[in-house]
């Protein structure tokens, strides 16, 4: 039975210790009050200087890496097979009717 009463005590002390630290603290509310972004109706956004440069960075190195891609490897875009001559293909592969209709 004291262990139990020993166990209690702990759980009891440790509940206060934990609890109080947290109940003390109080916290900031930030539901209440006026807007806290003011809106922008049909008006750019206001950038710093580090989001232009990393948008114009970003932006260099897509356009390097498609163009890199598509000069080094053609056949991603454009196919790796022989295109097909049009001039020999049958007026049947290309759905005209024949003429004595």
């Amino acid at each position: 039975m004291s262990s139990l009463v020993r166990i209690a005590g702990a759980l009891k002390a440790g509940s206060r210790l934990l609890g109080g630290n947290l109940r003390s603290k109080t916290g900031v509310r930030n539901a209440g009050g006026g807007v806290h972004i003011e809106p922008r109706y049909r008006q750019f956004p206001e950038l710093t200087k580090s989001q232009v440069w990393q948008a114009e960075f970003l932006s260099g190195f897509m356009w390097f890496w498609i163009l890199w891609h598509l000069w080094h490897d053609t056949d991603a875009v454009l196919g790796h097979f022989e295109y097909p001559d049009p001039s020999k293909w049958t007026d049947e592969e290309l759905g005209i009717t024949p003429e004595e209709d």
